[in-house]
């Protein structure tokens, strides 16, 4: 599938003004709408529910709330903090649309993310019988404000679903049965938190809670943890101009990275939002230089996370037009 970027220094195209500008509509007292919410997710949980996370939205007036819609029907209202939630009370073995919309604090309505989609899984007939607690967990902090936790796969007398991950005794994020480590982002700097990890099966059995993983995020930040890494730099010559072209991995988050910003010679150069589907292994950009050959240049690149905060800097490269390589 192609996928289209957006260079929003320069215009929003068509095929992104929903999903990815800024949303440009007003209301009726001329003020900006809340953009539509990126990074949208849809995982079953079980047979009668699903997850549904997204990136959360950058806003001068404040984001009061999120509205996640099953098809056309509002189905929760959560405060303008979290950016996750358990849609729960569906049917097994069907398929559902999801899409979310963002309030502002002036009760302005934002309009509609993309629209996802997730199946749940078969009902199993009286199965009463949780998964096993799922082996040893294990966690780190990747800068000030994430944290990288795996653990070992439960067992289940059919199948395990769904992982759900606590911070003390609070359901902060579930994900598929078969993954087995997430990063979990929007922490504090010099915070000690306390983490847990659940199994899940499509009954909703839960299993018992792993022993509690205790980490310290540090007090500075480097940015290290939740920068683009492998992020690579050169120019080339085309239609008698010199351009740059970047390639980076996304930094591991519990959501998806769609924007993202190119800081060339110290300044920002351009912003970028995938309108369609974000990359998840390696994403590539380019854009315009310049004429003249000789000239140097020093280029950088950051996402914004999900939790709406910006994640660190990639290493800087230093790059030449016209030289070789």
């Amino acid at each position: 599938m192609r996928r289209v970027l957006v260079l929003v220094s320069v215009i929003c195209t068509a095929l992104a003004l929903l999903s990815s500008c800024a949303w440009s509509g007003a209301d009726e007292d001329g003020g900006r709408l809340p953009g539509a919410p990126t990074g949208v997710t849809a995982t079953a949980g079980s047979a009668t529910s699903v997850h549904v996370m997204w990136n959360a939205v950058a806003t001068d007036r404040g984001i009061r709330g999120y509205e996640v819609y099953r098809g056309p029907t509002k189905v929760k209202e959560v405060p303008g903090s979290a950016h996750m939630v358990d849609v729960t009370m569906l049917r097994p073995s069907t398929s559902y649309a999801f899409t979310v919309r963002a309030r502002d604090t002036d009760g302005r309505l934002g309009p509609p993310s993309r629209m996802v989609r997730a199946t749940t899984p078969a009902a199993v007939a009286a199965d009463h019988s949780p998964p096993t607690r799922p082996g040893t967990a294990e966690g780190r902090a990747v800068g000030s404000r994430a944290v990288q936790l795996s653990w070992s796969r439960a067992t289940d007398n059919r199948d395990v679903v769904s992982y759900d991950i606590y911070q003390g005794d609070t359901k902060i994020h579930s994900v598929g049965g078969n993954q087995t480590a997430t990063v979990v982002t929007g922490l504090r700097a010099g915070t000690r938190y306390a983490f847990k990890v659940r199994a899940r099966d499509a009954a909703d059995n839960l299993s018992p809670a792993t022993a509690a993983v205790r980490i310290t995020t540090p007090g500075t930040d480097d940015g290290r943890g939740t920068a683009p890494t492998g992020f690579r730099a050169t120019t080339r010559h085309a239609d008698g101009a010199y351009h740059l072209d970047l390639s980076w991995v996304p930094p591991r988050t519990d959501g998806v990275v769609t924007e993202y910003q190119v800081q060339l010679d110290g300044r920002t150069a351009t912003s970028l939002v995938y309108g369609g589907s974000a990359p998840r292994e390696r994403a590539t950009y380019s854009f315009y230089l310049g004429p003249e050959a000789g000239i140097g240049h020093r280029v950088r690149i950051r996402g914004r996370l999900p939790d709406g905060t910006w994640g660190g800097f990639s290493a800087e490269r230093t790059v030449t037009t016209g030289a070789p390589g």
